[in-house]
């Protein structure tokens, strides 16, 4: 452990300022130094049911959100009840003390089987059905609880403020709890005042307002409240840090490769990243590639695909963006973009399915889907980012490949990575080329567009270049574009097309197919989100003396199986680490490198991975007391 690794949660009905509370605490402890990992899961409804934000603080790097919460800040009953038991003991409740009497039968938004798991615990426990019932438990295991009226705050502020607005002001019930915890951190109340004034820098009465709020429950906390034991004074801060929510740094990516155009239909969690694109559409990048980028939500996701193909045949670059059921959509006009050699990009945020499923939830349900997606034979990259930081120079090479390769290219992100908030060094634009690979600025002679070459990529024009006249339609065609069913033509250009598999392996270079980590005789395989709590579970598991091997792999289809097998082949045991329940991984794995899996870890309960629950999963195959599958469960 670090000398700091504390987890502040903060919990409250939806759309009571959970997220504006977590995000205030996130930009405190940012600015004064910490690195920073916070996570944010809520419910499909808009209003009412329970949503809760946990953030970790370190002063080293931290990759992951761990099971253990040190503060807890509640100003509702449901939070108490779902999450006092994951506060460790010395840690700390700060609550209102004016639901002591509350019952779970009070609370209706608690469902049936957590309701009755609640119950058996508070039975055995001989304890009442109550948030006192919870909170004798948690006081016993020596937790400590920090009761306030938060009623009582508003109140009195009011009265010394001669703001009688205040009084009626529960949403503010936010900011009074991510007071109460910073005063009781002993964190310096400055850094509290500017990021009020930062965030609601452009209403200035609203500022203030919190900003009076924050500074009486900082000052109660410091007063009230002596006897805990950590505190978050602040470090010396990195240059050149920044504080990112997750689906920002495809977006970024997005800007400063070129990206042009993006239809969209809204869906969570993919829709925060084009709200943000169209929110900062008009931006100049850096000198040599000024535009912006041109944001449309469509009325459906087979017409942004449709755009989206649209807009690169005009040699413009173009993305559209998704999660599962608008992905399944587009499959239809994916093969049209397959078979006219189409260079497009598709952002899968993916989520928990099939179907609906868990719409505001995470998972790595998607990639197989993504492999296979569209009916027949046709090019596809599949690719996925591990982080945050990854996502954002990822993005530029994912533009390139399409480019390159005139493939369509799926990148696949999730919702663990779109809600989390993390520091990271500042990306870096200047670090993402940008290569159009054979978009032609003129045509000369006699032009065709999918003419037979050696590399198996035809010279491609643009929409209304001189003399670069091409048909685009759905069925095989000829070197202009002509529709034929000619056998032996057909035959030339599957083959053309389909040798663009072997050309991606091939061009791509190794560092961009899988990264290893270290390999040793246990070793993991992981893609996409699972990267972070890996990374920080063998982290913990080098301090126990136990050595963990990780490869992370990149490029999923084309599947990179000789580079992989190169990696791996002084690793005894393959752990497959993944959040899906088939081990979808682990399946391409034996396909492509013909070894099988020796254990799973899975998750699949729609929250993300801790890394307590990978380094406790791991920890046990090292010791031979695991089973060859084990299902991941923390999280409410």
């Amino acid at each position: 452990m670090s000398s700091t690794d504390f987890t502040w949660l903060i919990g409250g009905p939806q759309g009571s300022g959970v997220e504006s509370g977590a995000n205030i605490f996130s930009r405190v402890c940012a600015e004064m130094g910490y690195q920073v990992f916070g996570k944010r899961e809520f419910y499909s409804n808009i209003k009412g049911e329970h949503s809760y934000f946990a953030v970790r603080i370190s002063d080293e790097k931290i990759h992951s959100n761990v099971n253990d919460v040190t503060l807890m800040a509640s100003f509702d009953a449901e939070t108490i009840f779902r999450h006092y038991d994951e506060v460790v003991s010395d840690g700390g409740i700060i609550y209102d003390a004016d639901l002591d009497d509350v019952t779970t039968d009070r609370v209706h938004t608690l469902d049936a089987p957590f309701r009755e798991r609640l119950h058996k615990k508070l039975e055995s426990k001989n304890k009442p059905f109550s948030i006192a019932g919870v909170l004798e438990i948690a006081k016993e295991n020596g937790v400590k609880l920090y009761p306030v009226s938060f009623k009582s705050i508003l109140e009195t502020l009011a009265e010394e403020t001669e703001n009688p607005r205040l009084k009626g002001l529960v949403r503010m019930f936010n900011v009074i709890g991510v007071s109460l915890s910073l005063g009781l951190v002993k964190m310096p109340p400055d850094s509290l005042q500017k990021t009020i004034g930062t965030i609601f820098s452009k209403k200035q009465e609203i500022a203030k307002i919190n900003q009076q709020t924050a500074n009486y429950s900082y000052n109660y906390a410091t007063a009230k409240f002596e006897d805990f034991h950590h505190t978050l004074t602040g470090i010396q801060k990195e240059s050149g840090t920044l504080l990112v929510q997750g689906f920002q740094g495809t977006a970024l990516g997005k800007m400063a490769c070129g990206c042009r155009v993006q239809p969209y239909y809204p869906i969570t969690p993919a829709s925060d990243e084009s709200v943000f694109l169209e929110s900062n559409e008009i931006l100049e990048i850096i000198d040599d590639r000024p535009g912006s980028t041109a944001v449309i939500q469509t009325e459906d996701e087979i017409c942004a695909m449709g755009m989206t193909i649209g807009s690169a045949l005009t040699g413009t670059r173009s993305a559209t963006c998704t999660s599962g059921p608008g992905f399944a959509l587009m499959t239809e006009m994916l093969g049209w973009a397959g078979i006219n050699e189409v260079p497009v990009v598709i952002t899968n945020y993916q989520r928990s399915g099939p179907s609906t499923g868990l719409p505001t939830r995470h998972g790595q349900d998607d990639l197989l889907f993504s492999v296979f997606a569209g009916h027949g034979d046709f090019p596809k990259i599949v690719y996925a980012s591990g982080d945050v930081e990854e996502s954002f120079y990822d993005t530029g090479n994912v533009f390139n490949y399409a480019d390159i390769f005139q493939v369509p290219v799926i990148h696949l992100m999730d919702k663990f990575i779109a809600s989390s908030v993390v520091t990271c060094t500042r990306f870096d634009p200047s670090k993402i080329t940008i290569n159009r690979g054979k978009l032609l600025d003129k045509v000369e002679g006699e032009y065709e567009r999918f003419a037979f070459t050696e590399d198996g990529v035809s010279p491609r024009s643009k929409l209304g270049l001189d003399n670069g006249i091409f048909w685009d339609t759905g069925d095989e065609s000829d070197e202009k574009g002509h529709i034929t069913e000619d056998p032996v033509l057909r035959v030339k250009m599957m083959d053309k097309r389909m040798s663009r598999l072997d050309l991606i392996l091939k061009e791509i270079p190794e560092a961009e197919k899988a990264v290893s980590f270290g390999v040793e005789d246990f070793t993991v395989i992981t893609w996409g989100s699972s990267k972070g709590p890996i990374i920080d579970a063998i982290e913990m598991l080098k301090k126990d003396g136990i050595s963990i091997g990780l490869v992370q792999i990149k490029l999923l289809h084309p599947f990179p199986g000789d580079y992989v097998a190169s990696l791996l082949k002084d690793a005894k045991t393959i752990i497959d680490v993944e959040a899906n329940h088939s081990a979808q991984l682990g399946k391409l794995f034996k396909q492509n490198v013909q070894r099988d899996i020796d254990y799973s870890i899975l998750k699949y309960t729609g929250r993300a991975m801790t890394s307590t629950e990978v380094y406790d999963s791991l920890k046990k195959i090292v010791e031979n007391k695991a089973e060859k599958r084990e299902v991941l469960m923390h999280g409410a």
